[in-house]
């Protein structure tokens, strides 16, 4: 999509590992309505047809090249079909819930709301950390309690990193493994409103 200039915000959704840009697109109406969105295609392509941000290697603790290769093509999509001015808001899950928080982690100014369902951070520092550290960034982190893809070391490493850099906003859903629930989408979609209403007044 190609945002007009007057466009402020857009969503971007990054879906999973295995999965393509049409896998999330079914959560934009229970988004709020006015938000404009574009869903990527991670740039990888795996054997059975399914897409990724970066290989698996280490679970919760991927190689920071691919990682960094990932989050540059993004950024130069939101550059070539986004006006400079528009901000974008980035929902992710799992793998495309990491980068998200890249995102946020690479370009935090450009940045305007961060949302991570059933994702982690990774363990390199990114350029944007110390900026991130200073102002706080709103983060929506929702998991769910029984969710036995993401390693235990990955969620101790993203609760420590969110806690310092972000005002985060941490959701675990009793029951819930590595997916997403209505329950969950209602509570993005209250963030969401939360913030780009507070945006809207400043």
């Amino acid at each position: 999509m190609d945002a007009p200039a007057s466009t402020p915000v857009v969503l971007l959704l990054l879906h999973g590992f295995g999965s393509n840009e049409q896998d999330l697109t079914a959560l934009a109406p229970a988004l709020p309505p006015a938000l404009p969105w574009a869903s990527l295609r991670a740039p990888l392509t795996l054997p059975h047809g399914g897409r990724a941000w970066f290989p698996i290697t280490t679970p919760g603790k991927p190689d920071p090249g691919p990682v960094a290769a990932a989050t540059q093509a993004i950024w130069q999509w939101v550059d070539a079909h986004l006006a400079e001015q528009t901000r974008v808001v980035s929902l992710g899950f799992s793998q495309g819930g990491l980068m998200a928080t890249q995102l946020l982690r690479t370009r935090p100014e450009r940045v305007a709301s961060t949302v991570v369902l059933s994702g982690f951070v990774q363990a390199a520092p990114q350029s944007g950390d110390e900026l991130a550290f200073e102002t706080r960034p709103a983060v929506f982190w929702g998991r769910g309690s029984d969710d036995r893809v993401i390693t235990p070391a990955a969620i101790d490493r993203t609760s420590r990193w969110l806690q310092a850099h972000s005002t985060v906003a941490e959701n675990v859903y009793p029951g819930l493994a590595h997916g997403i629930s209505a329950e969950e989408m209602a509570d993005v979609c209250t963030f969401l409103g939360e913030q780009l209403g507070s945006q809207d007044s400043r």
